[in-house]
């Protein structure tokens, strides 16, 4: 299993079908799926005459009028994506509450952005971080080359991610093609994107987190009740071996530290020395200077009303421990076999995957534990998670690609041609996340994945730290060529 630190998710993902579950979705969770969409349309279209939306700043920044509120929610949303569900619970399952450490290490950053960075990019007057590299550094190579850069990382790592997520959910609840179900997902979140720019994403995902909220809340409330309360998951999750394993090996067995976030320096998976120092870089990186998070800060009316919205961004951080992580520890405990297989043979037969099936702990917590209606509401939760992030990607990968790659070529193009192209770009965008769906696919084991995963986190350190200097280091400049006259 794979974890992304600036992303905040893990998963291992499976190329063959969910597996079979007592319970499948019945006429009143499909009418729940029913007017949890007509509510998103509605405050999407609503949302679209709130703001200007046939000026740059109208459609890229939300007319700068956003107030903290709206902010905070969509900050959050933008970050929970359906691949939390699926592998923040994974984790859970797996290794227990050691993966928290890379939520909580985003409390502290979204507030570095609002108390440090943010003053220094509203002053500066940008609509891009890419462009506020130009403006410090003067020269376009570096703010080309982070601008495709993010493109990159946006397209085939974050889009892929919580695509594939949200089809694992899709699939075991409907029983539906992977290609209809992102089609017809895909198809809701251009319409209000393409149309209603920043302003209709924002106050989406201000609705789709109370709906997340709701219905993550709701069934660690169940969870907590059938399991027994605290006290017995911390006794019975050290007891949740599957009975049958591999011989002579630990496969299986709960780790001895399960319930520690500071672990072993040198033999755990997850060294405190790690989560203090090694983790905040990329974290930095995420939260400090990544298009989708802070091209919503730069929405807001005031820098007082972007702070707001860091302070209730980082607030509501606190929650996935306890409406997604623990649920996913209690998903072990009551589907032992299933969850916690260390089998090859048994993995496989369950769930398709013969390294584990700890990402199917929500999925079947979910299924199997909540009545008909809530199971609706759950799966409206899932598609909200993934709406909301597939929005936000798509709104600021069409801004970096229309203002930094677009008009660094037409220099002198009109309002009307960028506000057309970045119309254009987010269809651009929707396609090529359909047809990466059958390259994840083929990805054996999910190696591809890791692979990509590997290769952005590699890149993202860099980048913060040209931020970093940047922003606070007035010696850092950009590298310049002498030729002799």
């Amino acid at each position: 299993m794979t974890y992304h630190p600036a992303l905040g998710t893990s998963m291992t993902p499976s190329t063959s079908p969910a597996p079979e579950t007592k319970h499948t979705l019945v006429t009143v969770d499909i009418v729940v799926l029913v007017v949890y969409f007509l509510l998103v349309l509605a405050v999407g279209i609503w949302s679209m005459w709130r703001t200007k939306r046939s000026t740059v700043d109208g459609y890229f920044l939300a007319g700068k009028n956003m107030t903290w509120w709206p902010i905070g929610a969509s900050l959050f949303a933008s970050n929970i994506g359906s691949g939390h569900f699926i592998g923040l619970a994974g984790s859970g399952a797996a290794a227990g509450i050691g993966a928290i450490a890379y939520e909580w290490n985003g409390m502290l950053m979204v507030l570095l952005l609002g108390w440090l960075f943010l003053p220094i990019y509203i002053s500066s007057g940008v609509t891009t971080m890419p462009e506020y590299l130009q403006k410090r550094f003067g020269g376009r190579r570096t703010q080309l080359f982070i601008a495709v850069l993010s493109l990159f990382i946006y397209i085939f790592t974050k889009i892929s991610v919580d695509m594939y997520a949200g089809a694992l959910f899709i699939q075991l609840a409907l029983q539906w093609d992977i290609y209809l179900a992102i089609v017809l997902l895909l198809a809701v979140t251009a319409i209000y994107t393409v149309a209603g720019g920043l302003a209709a994403v924002i106050y989406t995902d201000a609705a789709q987190t109370a709906i997340m909220l709701a219905g993550a809340l709701t069934l660690m409330g169940f969870s907590f009740i059938e399991v027994g309360g605290w006290n017995a998951l911390m006794e019975e999750y050290h007891q949740a071996i599957p009975s049958i394993r591999v011989p002579n090996s630990t496969c299986g067995m709960p780790r001895a530290d399960s319930f520690r976030l500071f672990r072993d320096p040198v033999n755990s998976d997850l060294p405190w020395p790690g989560i203090i120092i090694g983790m905040s870089i990329p974290s930095m990186w995420y939260w400090c200077s990544d298009q989708v998070i802070v091209q919503r800060s730069l929405a807001a009316k005031t820098l007082t009303h972007a702070k707001g919205g860091s302070l209730l961004a980082s607030y509501l951080k606190i929650l996935p421990f306890f409406a997604i992580l623990l649920p996913g520890m209690i998903s072990r405990i009551l589907f032992t076999d299933e969850v916690a297989c260390a089998d090859p043979e048994t993995c496989t037969r369950i769930c398709g995957n013969p390294v584990g099936c700890t990402d199917t702990a929500y999925a079947i917590l979910v299924m199997e534990l909540l009545p008909a209606g809530l199971r609706g509401l759950m799966m409206a939760v899932m598609i909200a998670a993934l709406m909301s992030s597939l929005t936000s990607i798509f709104n600021s990968a069409s801004t970096l690609f229309t203002m930094d790659l677009w008009r660094s070529f037409r220099s002198r193009a009109s309002e009307w041609e960028l506000m057309l192209v970045g119309r254009l770009f987010v269809l651009v965008l929707v396609v090529v996340s359909v047809l990466w769906i059958p390259v994840v696919q083929a990805s054996q084991g999910g190696q591809l994945f890791i692979y990509i995963q590997s290769i952005s986190t590699y890149l993202q350190p860099p980048v913060s730290i040209i931020f970093l200097m940047g922003c606070f280091w007035k010696r850092t400049n950009e590298k310049v060529r002498y030729y002799k006259v």
